[in-house]
């Protein structure tokens, strides 16, 4: 059992490693919005419609609060990636919870053997 808990405090310090190595994040959705505008006789309101856009939305909720903001076209690639390294972050968080209640529960069971 040694060996397994020796194998799983590795594992937890490599995740600890990759989460202190993420760069820039932030949580949410990017999506493209396309709009229709109130001039009498835009491309918008022709048939079939020539909506406006896209343009870029980023919504998400944090502490229960949700918030959404436009991003820049020219932004938008640098969000991408932000939205990655969260999703990244998320991912290597869980592995931590779940390397760490197995090694919990190891410790345990080798404190009653």
């Amino acid at each position: 059992m040694n060996r397994e808990i020796k194998a799983l405090e590795r594992q937890i310090t490599e995740t600890k490693r990759k989460l202190v190595a993420l760069a820039d994040l932030q949580p949410g959705t990017l999506s493209a919005q396309y709009n229709i505008c109130g001039k009498p006789g835009c491309r918008c309101k022709a048939n079939p419609p020539q909506k406006h856009g896209p343009y870029f939305q980023i919504s998400y909720t944090r502490k229960g609060i949700g918030s959404s903001r436009f991003v820049r076209k020219q932004d938008v690639p640098v969000v991408r990636t932000q939205l990655k390294t969260y999703a990244t972050l998320r991912a290597l968080v869980d592995r931590w919870v779940d390397l760490a209640t197995e090694l919990a529960n190891l410790r345990i069971a080798e404190r009653n053997a």
